[in-house]
């Protein structure tokens, strides 16, 4: 299944501006959330096909919300790229160890992500 709904979960206005644009300019549907807490209202009321999720936020972080989704028979099934500035083989890893199905450092080049989105779909 083509993915067409996607949450982008980021503290930064400009990054939940700039990948939205991106986004919807290759016709996607996007909704936002602030933070992790917004993000699982979100889900749980519109659930989306791909979740673009923020490390560092205030309250739980990315890995945090990642590892709550994963775990949720509800939302196990909604692939999760992490987009983050946190660089480090060892949070990569364990990114990946809470869930995430893949994950990017920003800033986010536009390319990579909607590649990112095909190998998933």
């Amino acid at each position: 299944m083509a993915i067409q709904k996607i949450l982008i979960v980021d503290d930064s206005p400009t990054e939940r501006y700039f990948l939205t644009e991106v986004l919807v300019r290759n016709g996607f549907s996007v909704s936002t959330a602030e933070n992790g807490e917004e993000a699982l209202t979100k889900i749980k009321a519109d659930k989306p096909q791909l979740i673009l999720m923020d490390v560092v936020m205030p309250g739980q972080n990315g890995f945090q919300i990642t590892r709550a989704i994963a775990k949720d028979p509800e939302t196990q099934d909604v692939p999760i790229i992490i987009c983050t500035s946190k660089n480090q083989e060892t949070d990569r890893i364990w990114g990946l160890r809470q869930g995430a199905k893949d994950y990017l450092v920003k800033p986010i080049d536009p390319q990579e992500l909607l590649a990112k989105i095909a190998a998933l779909s």
